[in-house]
């Protein structure tokens, strides 16, 4: 007769909030960066009718910057209008020397949005976490990533 050993519901619980413990404990990297339109303007075309409307699609590739505005690589993307005079579904990539970030979500026009990071290359292979994105009204967007490198 062959015994078996089978561990208890508690010890299984301990275990796996222990487990899930030691995960959460590891604090996010933050890296802000800034998007630069002054110079190179995004540009719309639109699809609708005239003026903001939804199906315009707003394509750009500008300077990113950091937080002394000295450049550190490039941002470029483009943005569909889904709600006139509210906001754009977006997607974008943060080109640094050592590697890329993507990220999409809902881009409002005024206020802070919260955006999905969705992947990355090089340094950023296995990227997790998100972007605050916060259109300053001078041309620029300070973006404030949150991220885990997994």
């Amino acid at each position: 007769m062959k015994t078996f050993f089978a561990p208890s519901g508690k010890l299984l619980l301990t275990a796996s909030i222990l487990a899930m413990a030691a995960c959460s404990q590891d604090s996010p990297t933050t890296l802000v960066t800034i998007a630069d339109a002054r110079v190179d303007k995004a540009r719309l075309a639109e699809t609708g009718e005239p003026g903001d409307s939804a199906g315009d699609i707003l394509t750009f590739d500008q300077p990113l910057l950091n937080e002394t505005f000295e450049e550190i690589g490039n941002s470029s993307g483009m943005c569909i209008r889904t709600r006139p005079g509210h906001s754009f579904q977006c997607q974008w990539t943060l080109t640094l020397a050592d590697g890329s970030i993507q990220v999409a979500g809902r881009e409002f026009d005024q206020g802070a949005s919260a955006i999905s990071i969705v992947g990355g290359t090089g340094k950023y292979s296995g990227i997790t976490g998100d972007m605050e994105s916060v259109n300053n009204n001078d041309g620029t967007f300070t973006q404030t990533l949150r991220y885990w490198l997994r």
